[in-house]
């Protein structure tokens, strides 16, 4: 087997190559994911995988062990061997594979729905995505009082947005939580496997519907699309979507608010995890871009 060191962040990632295939182990990082909470993302993709979902499970040792724990110099890390996606990242997925990922992330969602893991997970609701990132990041935005008043007045508005909602008739489950086009494979036979359920935790399911869009975003960002294509686009996903399941009007009419949670949200991931992951980038210039781009999609989605 050869190994390679794919990605350091919160958690390591290598990949491992050999005659028998490509796998991917994943080291945590314990001030990130604790054990129970490992275990939790195992126990969900197994499920998943025993469901029929397509996702990248992890891999037993000969012990039928799922987690394999090292001393490290910080202290015990545990570690997840998994199947590796087959495939690329498609950035710009045609009409079928858009019809695709709506189904299989509908399929997941079934499951989702249903499953109760015996380790806690995440949730994801208006004081972990709205108020406590912004509490935590508050000091970095000590030469952007503009920037972070603008933010908390957003949050309070997002929250009563949602609150005007049927949001007790929303499906509610555990979620992907960053199903960005990053974060799965299309394979030369256009068959998708889904991976990196880091972010997995108790929400609304259209979350995830959600952050598939905000790939579309990014890229209207870029100018790499016009919002006409990332509509368009978006409607397949939703009509293969419901092809396996319901999606309410007011589910799809949340997608803009909940994605305001998403991106406030992130602003807390970072500062949590600035040793491990955001050192390198989390700065006033990178809060006041951030900020821009928060108000760009609220200008662009919301009506308040």
């Amino acid at each position: 087997m050869r190994c390679r060191l794919l990605v350091r962040n919160v958690s390591d990632t290598y990949i491992f190559e050999g005659d028998s295939g490509k796998f991917v182990f994943k080291i945590y990082r314990d001030n990130h994911r604790q054990l129970g909470q490992i275990r939790a993302e195992v126990e969900l993709l197994n499920t998943l995988h025993a469901k029929g979902a397509q996702v990248a499970y992890p891999i037993a040792d000969l012990q039928g062990s799922y987690i394999q724990s090292f001393q490290a110099a910080e202290g015990i890390r545990n570690g997840v061997l998994f199947y590796f996606a087959p495939g690329k990242v498609v950035l710009v997925p045609n009409d079928e594979q858009l019809r695709i990922i709506g189904r299989e992330i509908a399929r997941m969602h079934i499951v989702m729905a249903e499953v109760q893991l015996q380790d806690e997970r995440p949730v994801y609701d208006a004081y972990t995505t709205l108020y406590r990132p912004l509490e935590i990041i508050r000091k970095r935005f000590e030469e952007l009082p503009e920037e972070y008043t603008w933010l908390c007045e957003i949050a309070k508005r997002t929250e009563a947005k949602l609150d005007s909602l049927p949001v007790g008739e929303f499906s509610y489950g555990y979620c992907h939580y960053d199903l960005l086009a990053k974060n799965f494979h299309f394979d030369s036979q256009d068959r998708i496997t889904f991976f990196d359920f880091d972010w997995c935790g108790k929400a609304w399911l259209v979350n995830d519907l959600m952050t598939f869009f905000v790939t579309y975003f990014l890229q209207i960002n870029m100018g790499r699309i016009t919002q006409e294509e990332a509509d368009k686009a978006f409607s397949v996903c939703i009509e293969g979507y419901r092809e396996e399941r319901q999606l309410s009007r007011e589910e799809i009419e949340a997608i803009p608010y909940v994605g305001i949670m998403f991106w406030i949200f992130a602003l807390g991931f970072y500062e949590d995890n600035f040793d491990d992951f955001s050192n390198t980038f989390l700065s006033t210039r990178f809060l006041k871009e951030r900020t821009a781009l928060i108000r760009k999609w609220v200008e662009s989605y919301c009506k308040f």
